[in-house]
């Protein structure tokens, strides 16, 4: 089953908006994209990139602070987030471009634990006036039994607005949008994107119980 759709984010006040879309999704994969004009030049936004932890949400993360992410942006590199109680590997850089691609293998969020491949790519082109037009594509794949169709949606809101806020965050520094400029999705997105932001949160639990009970071999998520 193939799902196509988009919305336009409204950002900031120079009217850069990210469009996003999920481009293709079935059982077994699903790519989704991000097209947006930045009001920086190249040099600027790909800096801005690697400070992953001023404009990533803590909402999602394992830990619930963003202040705990780091990404190293060098092949080989990670996108990890290191905390008192553990750490995890967002992703791993597998090719870098300086001012012009930056590229990681990664699972992001509850999809490490469906055992799925997913490559993420920012790609920058200089524009006029000292803008950039960064294009950001996300591509998984597993079996046939992932269910990645259902996800998709879900990771398409998700991501869209971690692009939203490295967009703010590189005009202003501030990542937040303010009340009045955040726009309401549509019901089908909010749910997908409530039930992705619920598996995150319930792995992370199951996560943190694990934790406090070291003498104790952890339950499987998936059980009470």
């Amino acid at each position: 089953m193939k799902i196509v759709h988009a919305a336009l984010f409204a950002v900031l006040a120079f009217a850069t908006a990210a469009r996003a879309e999920v481009l293709q999704s079935a059982a077994d994969h699903f790519t989704v994209a991000f097209a947006a004009e930045v009001a920086a030049p190249p040099a600027r936004t790909f800096a801005a990139l690697g400070a992953v932890q001023h404009w990533w949400s803590s909402e999602h993360t394992w830990s619930g602070d963003a202040a705990n992410l780091s990404l190293n942006a060098e092949a080989g590199g990670c996108f990890c987030e290191r905390w008192k109680q553990g750490s995890s590997e967002h992703g791993r850089v597998i090719m870098v471009r300086e001012n012009e691609l930056l590229r990681l293998d990664s699972a992001l969020g509850p999809l490490q634990e469906y055992a799925v491949s997913g490559i993420l790519s920012f790609r920058l082109e200089a524009g006029d006036d000292d803008t950039t037009r960064l294009d950001v594509d996300y591509r998984v794949n597993g079996s046939s039994a992932s269910g990645l169709d259902q996800i998709a949606p879900g990771v398409d809101q998700v991501l869209a607005l971690q692009i939203d806020r490295l967009l703010r965050y590189i005009d202003t520094g501030n990542p937040e949008a303010p009340a009045e400029a955040t726009p309401e999705p549509s019901p089908s997105r909010r749910d997908a994107r409530a039930k992705l932001i619920e598996e995150w949160g319930r792995q992370a639990t199951a996560a943190k119980a694990g934790e406090k009970k070291p003498g104790q071999k952890p339950k499987p998520a998936d059980q009470p």
